[in-house]
C-alpha cells in the first residue's frame, strides 16, 4: 500500500525539527545562545557591568559538571554565559560559541573577573527555562527561554517588553497534533518503504558529524574514556570481539568526547547530543561491521531517530528519567528492523529495553553520560536478540503494557509524574555539593 504523503510530510518535518546540529551540551549552549541574543539588544555605547542568570533546577543540573566547548576545560553557568555575551552569534542557534578561539577565552576570563555574573535558581514548574539579564549604566536588556533550547518567550528592554509570546509545552514548529499521529508501527511503516532520497542529506550528516566525534573519542583523552577503555579491551582480550562491545564502545565514545568540550559538532535529537549519538552510533557501527549497505542503515537510523522522539515527546524535554533510555530502545527496534525482524518483534524489543533499564537516573550532564549510553546500547542489543528468539517482556510486567503505544504512555507517566520528587532531591544534592572547577 502507497505511504500517504500527509504522513511522509508529518514526519519528515518532525525530525528535521528534531534532529539539527549542536555544538556541546545542548544546556550551557542554550545560556550562551540566550546570552547572545541579549546582547543583540545592548546600545552601542554601553557595556556590561553584570549579568544575571535566572535558570530552572534542570539547567543547573545539566550545566554544572560539564565542560564547555572551545573553554579549555572550564564548565558551569557563568562562562557559558559570558562566552554567549562577548562571542556569541544567535543567529548560528546551538552552534551558537563555534570557532571561538584561545586569545578570545583569554578575553572571556578577564571579563569574568572584572565584571559580576550572579546566579539565580529560579522557582518555576518549567524544566528547561534560561533567563540573562544583562546590566548597564543606563539600560537593562532580559531574553527569556521556556521549554526548548532556542525558544524565545520574551525580551524586554527598561522594562518595556520588545517580543513577548504565549508558551506552553507545544512550543514546536509541528503541532501537538502531528506528533500525535507518530506511533511505532507508522515508524516501522515509514522507514520500510519512504523514499530515500528525501531521507539521505540529513542522516548523511547525522553518520558524517556523529561518527567524527565518536572517533575522536576513541582516540584521544577524554572524560572517563568508558568507549575508548571498552575498545582496547576488546583488543587485549577482556571483551569479547563482537558487534555488541565495539557498537557501545562507539556509542559511548563520543558521548565521552562530547561532554568532556570536544569542539566538534553532534547532530542531536530532540534536543540532546548524547541521545542523538545514542540513536546512530550503535547502528553505524553495526551496519559497517556487518556488511549492510547505506540503504538499509539510512532506514534504520530514520526509525531510531524518530521513534527516539516520538518515546521523548512523552517523557518531556528534561526530566529524571535519563534520555538516553529512549534512544536505547529506538536502536533495540532499529536492530529488528536493519535484520528484517517484523512489526511484533520491533515493538517487543522496545519494551524489552524500556523494562530493563527505565530505572536509570538524569543527574545532569557529565561524564558519566557515556557510561550511560554504553550500558543502555548493550541493553539494546540484549532486548533485541531476545525479541528475535521470541522472548519479550508480557503487558503487566511492571511498566510494560500488552500494547507498545500503552508501555510509551506508562514512560512519560513515570518521567514526568512518578520522578518528580527524584528531580528534586537530584536538584537539591547536587546545589548543596556544587563546586566550582573554573
Amino acid at each position: 500500500m502507497p505511504l500517504d504523503p500527509h504522513t511522509v510530510r508529518n514526519a519528515l518535518e518532525i525530525l528535521h525539527e528534531e534532529v539539527v546540529p549542536a555544538q556541546g551540551c545542548t544546556e550551557p549552549i542554550a545560556i550562551a545562545f540566550v546570552a547572545a541574543k541579549a546582547k543583540e539588544f545592548l546600545p552601542p555605547d554601553e557595556t556590561v557591568e553584570k549579568m544575571v542568570v535566572r535558570v530552572s533546577g534542570n539547567i543547573i543540573k545539566n550545566v554544572k559538571s560539564v565542560v564547555v566547548p572551545g573553554s579549555g576545560g572550564m564548565v558551569g553557568i557563568e562562562v557559558a554565559a559570558a562566552m554567549g555575551l562577548l562571542f556569541g552569534d544567535a543567529s548560528r542557534d546551538l552552534m551558537v560559541i563555534s570557532g571561538i578561539t584561545g586569545e578570545q577565552m583569554e578575553e572571556v576570563r578577564r571579563w569574568m573577573r572584572e565584571n559580576l555574573i550572579e546566579v539565580v535558581h529560579e522557582n518555576t514548574p518549567v524544566n528547561l527555562y534560561v533567563l540573562v539579564e544583562l546590566h548597564t549604566e543606563k539600560s537593562c536588556i532580559s531574553v527569556e527561554i521556556k521549554h526548548l533550547h532556542t525558544n524565545i518567550t520574551k525580551i524586554t528592554r527598561n522594562r518595556e517588553v520588545v517580543l513577548e509570546q504565549p508558551c506552553n509545552d507545544a512550543v514546536f514548529n509541528t503541532s501537538t497534533e502531528q506528533r500525535r499521529q507518530l506511533s511505532v508501527r507508522t515508524i516501522y511503516e515509514l522507514a520500510r518503504e519512504i523514499d530515500i532520497g528525501r531521507i539521505r542529506p540529513l542522516l548523511e550528516q547525522v553518520i558524517r558529524y556523529n561518527s567524527a566525534i565518536a572517533g575522536e573519542g576513541l582516540s584521544g583523552n577524554w572524560g572517563v574514556n568508558i568507549g575508548k577503555v571498552i575498545e582496547e579491551h576488546i583488543t587485549e582480550g577482556f571483551y569479547g570481539d563482537d558487534v555488541r562491545n565495539h557498537a557501545a564502545a562507539f556509542a559511548a565514545a563520543g558521548s565521552d568526547a562530547r561532554m568532556s568540550g570536544c569542539a566538534l559538532p553532534v547532530m542531536t535529537t530532540s534536543g540532546s547530543g548524547n541521545q542523538g549519538m545514542a540513536a546512530s552510533l550503535a547502528l553505524i557501527d553495526y551496519a559497517h561491521r556487518m556488511g549492510i549497505d547505506e540503504e538499509k542503515l539510512m532506514r534504520a537510523l530514520f526509525f531510531s531517530h524518530l521513534t527516539t522522539v516520538h518515546i521523548k515527546t512523552q517523557v518531556g524535554r528534561l526530566s529524571a528519567y535519563c534520555g538516553v533510555i529512549c534512544s536505547a530502545a529506538a536502536v533495540a527496534g532499529a536492530l529488528c528492523l536493519i535484520n528484517d525482524q517484523d512489526f511484533e518483534t520491533v515493538s517487543h524489543a522496545i519494551a524489552n529495553t524500556l523494562g530493563d533499564v527505565s530505572g536509570i537516573i538524569c543527574d545532569g550532564a557529565k561524564a558519566s553520560c557515556a557510561m550511560k549510553i554504553s550500558t543502555t546500547i548493550y541493553a539494546a542489543f540484549d532486548s533485541y536478540i531476545l525479541a528475535t528468539h521470541g522472548k519479550y517482556l508480557h503487558g503487566g510486567d511492571g511498566i510494560v503494557a500488552h500494547d507498545i503505544e500503552e508501555t510509551l504512555e506508562h514512560i512519560g507517566r513515570l518521567a514526568q509524574d512518578g520522578m518528580k520528587t527524584t528531580d528534586e532531591v537530584i536538584i537539591d544534592i547536587m546545589n548543596s555539593n556544587r563546586k566550582d572547577r573554573s
